[in-house]
């Protein structure tokens, strides 16, 4: 695998620098949900912004650095990323496509359209729309995004981590979903700079093992299928740059089932009254899967989303809540 490409600099910039409406999100100590899980829990809620995720972040610092140019862009997304990037975009007059699966949860299709995106609908899951996105750029001269590819992208997210190690007490872990590796290695990437001691733990979905293999080998280890209520870390196909980012980073990952994730998520709207997506609760999960590894520590995790339908938090996030 390549080595790391990001910036200590650039995250450090992008903490500064991106869309204010993306920074300083709240961060507190969930005191009674921790204590049913027998640890000391902080987290980090990335869902209250007009995007209702992290995304926000990393599109917003990728889209200011290529302003220059006003060529059009085309991006794959399960739905938050491509808000993200629509967001931006809209914001400095730049077209977008978006391409997404034909499975694609309809209201992020219906907010990536609000935001101003023309959305495109193919493939049976979001590495077939991927494909999809490669063509149409290839075919119309647009410039392909790719989340976890750009180290902007990545930089962006890692501004998550400088305003997490503002918190006083610190913590012994930090346990952040892994999908496509931007996230992770982004915050990944500042936390182990400036708080070497910290465990960083990223959390994939059972059904969708992809990056936890790959991370694991060393090598690009794809899968036929990621089959997971989890779309936000739905990856069949690794990037190889994004595990070069993760190596000397990462010290575990971590399987979570979906009915695990399910009651993750009631029991985060139980205690704090907040609807996270299942990508987004996976931390929490985790938890509650490895419990043995975490009880009587200090633990933080990132809730990186919070886009449902009506459908979906019936469903999952309120049925049988405690």
């Amino acid at each position: 695998m390549p080595p790391s490409r990001l910036s200590l600099d650039r995250i450090a910039r992008a903490a500064r620098e991106i869309d204010g409406v993306f920074l300083h999100s709240p961060q507190f100590r969930a005191e009674s949900l921790g204590e049913g899980l027998g640890v000391d829990l902080f987290l980090k809620v990335e869902s209250v912004n007009p995007i209702r995720s992290f995304k926000g972040r990393g599109a917003d610092f990728f889209v200011r650095e290529i302003t220059e140019t006003k060529q059009p862009l085309v991006c794959a997304s399960a739905g938050n990323f491509g808000q993200g990037m629509a967001y931006a975009a809209r914001r400095r007059g730049m077209t977008l496509d978006v391409f997404a699966s034909i499975r694609a949860n309809p209201l992020k299709i219906a907010r990536m359209r609000a935001f101003g995106a023309t959305v495109n609908q193919a493939g049976d899951d979001f590495d077939a729309a991927k494909d999809a996105a490669r063509a149409y750029a290839s075919a119309t001269g647009a410039r392909y995004v790719e989340d976890g590819r750009e180290p902007a992208i990545s930089e962006g997210a890692g501004s998550i981590a400088v305003e997490l190690l503002d918190w006083r007490d610190g913590f012994d872990t930090l346990l952040v979903p892994l999908g496509n590796g931007a996230l992770l290695g982004g915050v990944g990437t500042w936390v182990r700079a400036h708080a070497p001691g910290v465990r960083i733990v990223g959390v994939c979905a059972e059904g969708a093992p992809s990056m936890e293999r790959s991370w694991r080998e060393g090598r690009v280890i794809e899968t036929e299928s990621a089959d997971t209520i989890s779309d936000g870390i739905a990856v069949r196909v690794p990037i190889v740059e994004a595990l070069g980012d993760l190596s000397g980073v990462v010290d575990d990952v971590l399987l979570v089932d979906d009915l695990t994730t399910i009651d993750a998520m009631r029991r985060i709207f139980s205690h704090l009254g907040l609807v996270v997506e299942p990508a987004g609760a996976v931390g929490v999960a985790a938890l509650m899967t490895h419990r043995a590894q975490f009880v009587g520590t200090r633990v933080a995790t990132i809730l990186c989303g919070g886009n449902l339908t009506l459908t979906q938090i019936s469903d999952y996030a309120l049925t049988g809540a405690t």
